[in-house]
């Protein structure tokens, strides 16, 4: 998810960070946008923070203070993403809603420069931004999870359904033919894949079953 998005219905929304602004906010988002550049261009091995501070025109020992190495750089990237107020689709029905998430998320993953796949290859060199990465998927998955909430409400899915198993199989085979085998992109790739996992859904593939005590 572009990525990812807003809290389930019924459920403690993901918190907010606080940020400083003026000055400060400007500065950081300068940096930000300079570890994005820099990012896209030259990939993980190729960033730097002097590099990204002199794109962002700040001196080197405020990124050195601030974020201290590549890893802070890309951590704070992530949770930024987290800071927005994005919200997953509402179409109208569960297959449309998955749709429109995937073909974000298909966007996301097949623009130029590739930020979003460079972003997540660096995770994988990054402890920092392995953990941040972990923190971004968790805010997304839990904001929309309303998805499934909205289509159990109205009939389309059992309940009890599991909302991130569903999720999970609606996103995944995109990373997996985007990601992983760098297939070529297929714009019919998003609607099969939320096709298939509404249909799934819908016949109780991703349904827990009732405890004893519902019983």
């Amino acid at each position: 998810m572009t990525p990812a998005d807003s809290g389930p219905e019924g459920t403690r929304p993901p918190p907010t960070r606080r940020r400083p602004g003026g000055r400060t906010a400007r500065i950081r988002q300068q940096v930000l946008d300079a570890v994005v550049a820099e990012l896209g261009e030259h990939g993980y091995d190729g960033l730097t923070t002097d590099a990204v501070a002199a794109r962002a025109g700040v001196h080197r020992a405020t990124v050195y203070r601030r974020w201290g190495d590549v890893g802070g750089l890309l951590a704070d990237v992530l949770d930024a993403a987290s800071d927005d107020d994005w919200q997953p689709p509402d179409t109208g029905s569960l297959e449309s809603d998955l749709a429109a998430l995937n073909q974000e998320i298909y966007a996301a993953l097949t623009a130029q420069p590739p930020i979003m796949a460079a972003l997540i290859a660096a995770s994988f060199r990054s402890e920092k931004a392995a953990q941040a990465q972990q923190r971004l998927w968790e805010d997304r998955y839990a904001r929309c999870e309303i998805i499934v909430s909205r289509a159990v409400r109205h009939g389309e899915l059992p309940p009890r359904t599991d909302a991130r198993q569903l999720l999970i199989a609606a996103t995944a085979p995109l990373y997996h033919q985007l990601v992983l085998l760098r297939a070529t992109p297929d714009p019919q790739l998003p609607g099969h894949a939320a096709r298939t996992a509404a249909l799934a859904a819908a016949a109780g593939s991703f349904a827990e079953p009732p405890s004893a005590r519902d019983a």
